[in-house]
């Protein structure tokens, strides 16, 4: 074989072994995406399924229960449009209120509850998620255009 030949082959294997690299690590970074996603979006079926997904808004005043075993919590997470009834196992952080912002991460069961592995809190008297405040903007935006 000639030299040139062999440059071309050791070329066209390293080009190989960079895509086989590139692909495996797009894969893994495919697989560790969390999209965020509104109450609104989930009720109008725009969310991933069976997929793992965060869904935030507000903790609608008086959702908050606690279950007899003292760490399953439930509650509803709503943009003021619409609303996600979240069911939680797990110590709730210190922040964690109702009437205050709050992203869940977990899957929507086939029920249309919200099975969460994680529930983020604001962590100061004027944070909210930016994901979070957006989505209640746009539900206020789309709420005042239908009444009118």
């Amino acid at each position: 074989m000639k030299p040139r030949h062999k440059r071309f082959l050791l070329i066209g294997v390293a080009l190989i072994l960079l895509g086989g690299a590139a692909a495996l690590v797009l894969n893994a970074f495919q697989d560790n995406i969390v999209f965020f996603h509104t109450p609104s979006e989930v009720a109008e079926g725009k969310v991933p399924q069976g997929r793992t997904f965060r869904v935030g808004g507000m903790v609608q005043a008086g959702s908050l229960s606690r279950e007899a075993d003292g760490m399953t919590v439930r509650f509803v997470i709503t943009d003021t449009a619409k609303t996600v009834p979240v069911v939680y196992k797990g110590a709730l952080p210190d922040l964690f209120k109702e009437a205050k912002g709050a992203v869940a991460q977990g899957t929507l069961g086939a029920d249309g509850v919200f099975t969460a592995t994680e529930v983020l809190a604001k962590h100061d008297e004027n944070y909210m998620p930016p994901e979070a405040k957006d989505a209640i903007d746009k539900a206020h935006k789309t709420a005042r255009t239908v009444s009118q």
